[in-house]
C-alpha cells in the first residue's frame, strides 16, 4: 500500500502563537483534495482530462451557449491550421531544396507559401474569435455559478447555516465560481494545445517514425518540473491559507473605523505593526524556501532537456548523412519538433491548472447538492385565516451538537435549550416572555417563526402542526425586530421597505409606518431623508445612532405587517424617555389587533401585557398577569424585585446632635 504523503507542518511565529493562539489552521475543504493533487502524474491528468473538460463545457453552455460554440470551433480550427501549416512548410523546403535555379525554385514553392499566409490568416482570425467570445463567456460562467451558489445558500434552513460542517462547505464553494470561470480559459487552451500537438505528432510520424520518442523525450524534463512545483505550490498554499488570512485581518485592522479609536487611544497601531512584520517575514520565508526548491528543480529539468535537445539534433544529422532524410524533411523536422514540444509543454501546465480548479468546482457542486438535501421545504397546509391562539405542546428543541471535543472523546450533550415547554399564546394580545440569559425565550420565538423545527412536540395554530404547515406562508404572518436586527448598508427607504421586500414600495405605506414607529424625527433629522445612505463606508453615507437603529427597524416591522409582532429586546438602545414612547407605540399596535410576544428584561416594561411567561432553564416555570405573578411571589417576583431595588434612592440617616 503506498503511503499516504503528509503535508508540512508550518512554522509557528511568536506573533502566531501570542495573537492566535498557535498554529492557524482552518479547514478550508482543500485538505480533501491534497492527496488526489499531490499524487497526480501525466497519465492521471490525461485520465481525468475528459470529465474535466465535460464539466467546463457544460458550464460554459448552460452561460452562453453560442459563446461556447465560438470557442470549440475556433480552437479546433487554430489545431487544424497547425497541422496545414506544418505540411506546408514540408512543401515549400522541398521544392526551395531542390530544383535547377532559384527563380523556378521560388515559383514552384509559391502555392505552399500562398498556402502558410492563408492559414497563418486564418488562424490570426480564429484566434481573436476565440478571445473574443472566451473574454465574453468567462464572466457570465462565474456570474452563473455564482448565482446560484447564493440562490441554494439563501434558501437553506437557519439550521445548516448554523451548522459548522455545512459553513465550512460554504467557505470552500465561494472559490468555485470564480475557478469555474477560470476553468473556460483553460480548457480553450488545453484543446488547442492538444490539437498542436497532435498535429505535429502526425507530421513527424510521418516524416520519420524516429522523431516521435525524440518528442517526448524532449518534453518530460519540463512536464516534470512544472508538475513538480505545481505541487509545491498548491501544499504549501493549503498549509499556509490561514496564516496568509491572519496577516490580511491584522492589515485591516488597521484601517478599520470601528478599531480606530481603540488604536489611537491605547496606542494599538505599533503593536499591530510589529506584529504585522513579523508574519510576514515568516510568509516570506516560506516563498524563498519555495523559490530555492523551483530553482534547483528548474536546473535539473534544464539539464535534462538540453541533452535531449542533443541528442535529438544528433539523430536528425544521422538521418541526414546517413542519407535516410532529405535536408528540407530535416528542416520541417526541426519545425514540428519545437512545435511539438511546446505544445506538449503548454498541455502539461494547462492541464495541471484546469485540475486544480476543478477541485474548486467540485466544492461548489458538492454545495449545491448538500444545499438542496437542506433546503426550506416547499409547499405544506394552508394556516386557520384568523387563528385564536398559536399553542406549544411538549416542544423540547436542542441546539446541533456534535459530540466531539478537541480531546477527542464524545463529551455530554447540552441541556436542551427548550424542555418539554407547553404554553399558549392567544392572539390579538401582548404576551411577555420573561426569564435571564439562557433560559430559552428567543429560542422559543425563533420555533414560532417557523426557523426551526421542534425536536419532540408540537407548535400548533388552532390545531395545524406547524411542521406540516406551507412555511412561507407562515413566516408571512410573523414580523420580528431582532435584538441585533440587521443594518443594512443601504437608504433608509430600504431599510424599512425591506420588511416587505416582495411588495412594492409606496409612499403611503412607508409613511404609516415610520409614524407607527415614532420614527418621523428620526429621518427628518436624515440630510437627504428617506434617501440619505446609511452605511459611512461609501461616499455621501450616514451613520445612525442604536436609538435611531432601533426605530428604524421597529418601523420595518411596522412595514411588514405581519399578524405576529415579535420583538426581542426593543428598547436596548433607547433612553428612558423614548423608552416609555416606544412601548406606548407597541401597545397601539395591540390595541390595532396585531398579537405582540415581547422579550425584556427590563420587568417594568412589561406590566401592561396581557400574560407574562416565565421560562427557566428551558423551562416555563410560571405564567400569568404582571399583577398575579408579583401577587405569587415566584421567580417573576423576584426578578421584578431585584430590578426595582437598583432604582431605590438611598437616604443617609439624619446625623444626631
Amino acid at each position: 500500500m503506498r503511503k499516504r504523503r503528509e503535508a508540512a507542518e508550518p512554522v509557528v511565529s511568536a506573533s502566531e502563537r501570542l495573537l492566535f493562539g498557535g498554529p492557524l489552521r482552518y479547514d478550508m475543504g482543500w485538505n480533501q483534495h491534497a492527496d488526489a493533487f499531490l499524487a497526480l502524474g501525466f497519465r492521471a491528468m490525461l485520465r481525468r482530462l475528459p470529465g474535466m473538460l465535460a464539466s467546463s463545457l457544460r458550464l460554459a453552455r448552460q452561460a452562453d451557449a453560442r459563446a461556447a460554440r465560438v470557442v470549440l470551433a475556433a480552437e479546433l480550427g487554430r489545431g487544424a491550421a497547425q497541422a496545414v501549416s506544418l505540411l506546408a512548410v514540408n512543401s515549400a523546403l522541398g521544392r526551395l531544396l531542390t530544383g535547377p535555379d532559384i527563380g523556378q525554385r521560388l515559383r514552384s514553392a509559391a502555392p505552399a507559401l500562398e498556402a502558410m499566409a492563408v492559414v497563418m490568416v486564418v488562424a490570426a482570425l480564429l484566434r481573436a474569435a476565440s478571445t473574443y467570445a472566451t473574454g465574453r463567456l468567462e464572466p457570465k460562467v462565474e456570474r452563473v455559478a455564482t448565482e446560484l451558489y447564493l440562490e441554494h445558500a439563501a434558501n437553506v434552513e437557519l439550521a445548516a447555516i448554523e451548522d459548522h460542517a455545512f459553513h465550512k462547505l460554504l467557505d470552500t464553494a465561494q472559490y468555485g465560481a470564480r475557478s469555474a470561470r477560470h476553468m473556460i480559459g483553460y480548457s480553450a487552451r488545453v484543446i488547442n494545445a492538444m490539437i498542436s500537438l497532435v498535429a505535429a505528432a502526425g507530421v513527424l510520424t510521418v516524416l520519420h517514425p524516429a522523431l516521435l520518442p525524440l518528442l517526448v523525450t524532449m518534453t518530460l524534463p519540463s512536464a516534470w518540473s512544472a508538475l513538480t512545483n505545481a505541487r509545491r505550490r498548491y501544499e504549501s498554499f493549503h498549509t499556509w491559507v490561514q496564516h496568509a488570512r491572519a496577516g490580511q485581518l491584522i492589515s485591516s485592522l488597521l484601517t478599520e473605523p470601528a478599531a480606530a479609536p481603540e488604536i489611537r487611544v491605547h496606542g494599538v497601531g505599533p503593536f499591530l505593526l510589529r506584529h504585522f512584520r513579523a508574519m510576514s517575514e515568516t510568509a516570506e520565508a516560506e516563498q524563498a524556501r519555495l523559490s530555492r526548491l523551483a530553482a534547483r528543480t528548474g536546473l535539473i529539468a534544464g539539464a535534462w532537456t538540453g541533452l535531449a535537445t542533443l541528442a535529438t539534433y544528433a539523430t536528425l544529422g544521422a538521418l541526414l548523412l546517413a542519407g535516410a532524410m532529405a535536408l528540407s524533411v530535416a528542416g520541417t523536422a526541426v519545425i514540428a519538433v519545437r512545435t511539438g514540444a511546446a505544445s506538449l509543454d503548454a498541455l502539461v501546465l494547462e492541464i495541471n491548472q484546469l485540475h486544480e480548479e476543478a477541485l474548486f468546482v467540485g466544492d461548489l457542486q458538492r454545495m449545491y447538492g448538500a444545499a438542496a438535501e437542506r433546503a426550506i421545504p416547499v409547499g405544506g397546509e394552508p394556516l386557520p385565516e384568523d387563528p385564536q391562539e398559536v399553542r406549544f405542546e411538549n416542544v423540547t428543541f436542542s441546539y446541533p451538537h456534535d459530540g466531539s471535543p478537541a480531546d477527542g472523546c464524545p463529551g455530554p450533550a447540552p441541556r436542551p435549550a427548550l424542555d418539554d415547554v407547553s404554553l399558549t399564546l392567544p392572539l390579538g394580545r401582548i404576551i411577555a416572555l420573561v426569564g435571564e440569559n439562557g433560559s430559552g425565550k428567543t429560542t422559543l420565538v425563533k420555533l414560532l417563526a417557523g426557523l426551526y423545527t421542534p425536536d419532540r412536540g408540537r407548535i400548533l395554530w388552532d390545531g395545524v402542526d406547524a411542521a406540516r404547515a406551507d412555511r412561507r406562508l407562515l413566516a408571512e404572518r410573523i414580523a420580528m425586530v431582532a435584538q441585533d436586527f440587521k443594518r443594512w448598508p443601504f437608504t433608509a427607504r430600504v431599510n424599512v421597505a425591506v420588511g416587505r421586500s416582495a411588495a412594492p414600495i409606496t409612499e403611503e405605506r412607508l409613511a404609516a409606518s415610520i409614524a407607527e414607529a415614532g420614527a418621523e424625527e428620526v429621518v427628518a433629522e436624515l440630510p437627504r431623508g428617506l434617501d440619505t445612505l446609511l452605511a459611512r463606508n461609501f461616499s455621501g453615507g450616514h451613520e445612525l445612532s442604536g436609538g435611531q437603529w432601533q426605530r428604524l427597524g421597529i418601523a420595518r416591522a411596522a412595514y411588514r405587517r405581519g399578524s405576529i409582532l415579535i420583538v426581542d429586546e426593543p428598547t436596548a438602545a433607547l433612553d428612558a424617555r423614548a423608552e416609555l414612547e416606544v412601548f406606548e407605540k407597541i401597545r397601539a399596535l395591540a390595541r390595532g389587533g396585531q398579537t405582540v410576544v415581547l422579550i425584556t428584561h427590563r420587568l417594568a416594561s412589561v406590566r401592561h401585557a396581557d400574560l407574562v411567561h416565565v421560562l427557566e432553564h428551558g423551562r416555563l416555570v410560571e405564567s400569568g398577569t404582571p399583577e398575579e405573578l408579583l401577587a405569587r411571589g415566584g421567580v417573576y417576583a423576584d426578578l421584578y424585585t431585584l430590578q426595582a431595588q437598583q432604582f431605590t434612592a438611598r437616604v443617609p440617616a439624619p446625623r444626631s446632635c
